[in-house]
């Protein structure tokens, strides 16, 4: 049986392994360019300006300044969208996302089979030996 820590020390080196995937060193580059594009940084640090002075115009009860700072929001947000390098960026997020999802969905399809196969289950029903039985046995009321 294994323990937590020997589950967490595994975990580590998926962790290791997905950090070494063309992937992710796609996205560390596409990181850096974002950080080094004066352009995108000065977007991104009116946006944030934005942001703020929209949440401060919401919680005072300024409903028009909020609706203008949303539109302000809105098309720096579509300007950045627009940008290409920005684009190579999310691309490579979702990339990246998608191989965590991946790993997420193997780890809990694995356990759920286990636990299918351990407690004389079906696979098909997706039901664990203890729910077959119960079933059966409510079936037979």
């Amino acid at each position: 049986m294994a323990t937590k820590d020997e589950i967490v020390a595994a975990a580590k080196d998926v962790g290791k392994m997905i950090a070494d995937t063309e992937e992710v060193k796609f996205f560390e580059k596409a990181e850096a360019k974002i950080h080094e594009n004066k352009e995108v940084r000065e977007k991104m640090a009116s946006l944030r300006s934005l942001q703020q002075q929209a949440v401060n115009f919401q919680s005072y009860g300024k409903t028009r300044a909020y609706e203008l700072a949303q539109e302000k929001i809105d098309a720096l947000e579509k300007e950045l969208d627009d940008m290409p390098i920005v684009q190579q960026f999310i691309d490579a997020q979702e990339n990246v996302n998608d191989i965590l999802q991946m790993v997420s969905h193997a780890i809990s399809s694995s356990v759920t089979y286990e636990v299918i196969e351990r407690t004389g289950g079906d696979h098909l029903e997706g039901e664990t030996g203890a729910g077959m039985k119960n079933k059966a046995s409510k079936d037979v009321e």
